[in-house]
């Protein structure tokens, strides 16, 4: 009846649907796109300061700082109105998050290994690079897959 093409576009469109309101185990979890070219969804189930350490780039101080610079309390995300979600966008479009902080990140890891530099040729080798001691410690960046370390 309705064809490939057709078929298609309603399955797409009901996972769509599946995954912005997901539910597990009986609680039902929404995501609010906050777009504005910063590409993540913060959880609308939590309060906003917890809500946007969701996203890439925002720790818990920057959190802080952003939700006593848009002044408005520490409510539900669900609990925002639309003019409070816009200038939420319109603070967070200031910042690098995201995808963009992910590639600034690797394009400055790859500065440092073309120039053949210290901390680049750390980060080629998987070691610390910032002075760290690593005859005891950094077991989480010396180990590789397949590499055994006891001696």
């Amino acid at each position: 009846m309705f064809g490939v093409r057709g078929s298609t576009g309603i399955v797409s469109d009901v996972v769509h649907r599946i995954r912005q309101t997901l539910s597990l185990h009986g609680v039902r979890v929404q995501n609010i796109n906050i777009g504005g070219g910063v590409g993540g969804e913060i959880p609308d189930n939590k309060r906003l300061q917890y809500a946007l350490q969701h996203i890439h780039g925002i720790g818990r101080a920057k959190a802080h700082h952003i939700v006593c610079e848009l002044g408005v309390e520490n409510k539900f995300v669900k609990d925002l109105s639309k003019r409070e979600l816009y200038s939420l966008r319109e603070l967070l479009s200031k910042y690098m998050l995201g995808n963009d902080l992910r590639k600034c990140v690797e394009k400055d890891i790859g500065r440092l290994v073309s120039i053949q530099c210290y901390r680049g040729f750390r980060h080629m080798d998987g070691l610390p690079c910032r002075g760290q001691r690593t005859h005891t410690n950094a077991r989480t960046r010396k180990s590789r897959p397949g590499f055994n370390s006891s001696r």
